[in-house]
């Protein structure tokens, strides 16, 4: 695999140099001379059975790092978990879908979903929180290692603030920012508080996380899983980061310019040139 990439820069018309294993037989850095672009265009062949990320030499290692939380740190969708306790998982699950592959209004769709879970009971949530939520592989040894060297993790959610709470003290972030679902006594009553979380509010969050942290464009991370993703991910591409899309849908991987297809949350790791040795673990 190692030989077909360096074939393929050749083939481009860019000079292969040394390779460099950050876990051997795992991932791998290879130099090379030229333009990234034509890089990526070379190497898309091989993507179907490794991941792929075309960067620069210099400044790997981030300091902000903005993620999406469902089906990307977690291993699923929180609103569909949740509607499975009112009985009707199937019928939300659709419109989820529909919605992370950008066929629906995300705002419009959110609404529509939520109106759906008016009457359920308060504590479901937290009995979904126990039941249901479990960290994507990877997402602990992300946050722990970047922590160590001073990184700042903000988890940005289209979902609820009850649910994001959660994971921010399982997964170790810093901050976060969400939707509020609407309680009236002790039951859900089918709305969603104030303004929605969707697609620009998740660029607007990034951007201001990183002015108020004085991080530099270039040493910001963001990383999400479907359409609602996108301006965030371009906004991490456009100032000279990394956007990347986790196991994501059509739409996402299109814009982003590292695409984890084969891997967990370590691949962002890799991608920052940090040897599976120099991982916090536990």
């Amino acid at each position: 695999m190692l030989s077909e990439a360096a074939d393929r820069l050749r083939d481009a018309g860019l000079e292969p140099g040394d390779h460099d294993w950050l876990e051997q037989g795992k991932a791998v850095d290879l130099a090379f001379a030229g333009r990234i672009e034509t890089a990526r265009d070379a190497l898309r062949g091989v993507e179907n059975v490794m991941d792929v990320c075309v960067q620069t030499s210099t400044n790997r290692r981030k300091l902000l790092l903005v993620s999406d939380m469902d089906s990307t740190i977690i291993t699923v969708e929180c609103i569909d978990e949740l509607a499975d306790y009112a009985g009707i998982k199937t019928e939300i699950a659709e419109i989820t879908e529909r919605a992370m592959q950008g066929e629906l209004d995300f705002e419009g769709a959110l609404r529509g979903r939520v109106a759906l879970l008016k009457g359920l009971h308060r504590d479901t949530i937290q009995q979904c929180i126990d039941e249901r939520v479990r960290l994507t592989p990877g997402a602990d040894i992300l946050l722990k290692t970047m922590r160590g060297w001073g990184a700042h993790g903000l988890l940005v959610s289209g979902g609820f603030t009850d649910f994001v709470a959660a994971v921010v003290e399982m997964a170790g972030f810093d901050s976060m920012a969400a939707n509020r679902l609407g309680i009236s006594g002790d039951f859900l009553d089918g709305t969603v508080d104030g303004d929605i979380v969707y697609a620009h509010e998740k660029a607007r969050q990034l951007h201001m996380a990183r002015q108020q942290l004085g991080i530099a464009p270039e040493l910001v991370l963001a990383a999400g899983d479907g359409a609602n993703d996108i301006l965030m991910v371009e906004a991490a591409i456009d100032g000279g980061g990394i956007g990347a899309a986790y196991h994501a849908k059509p739409a996402l991987i299109e814009k982003a310019n590292f695409a984890i297809r084969h891997n967990d949350l370590t691949a962002l790791l890799f991608a920052q040139a940090v040897r599976r040795t120099e991982w916090v673990m536990g």
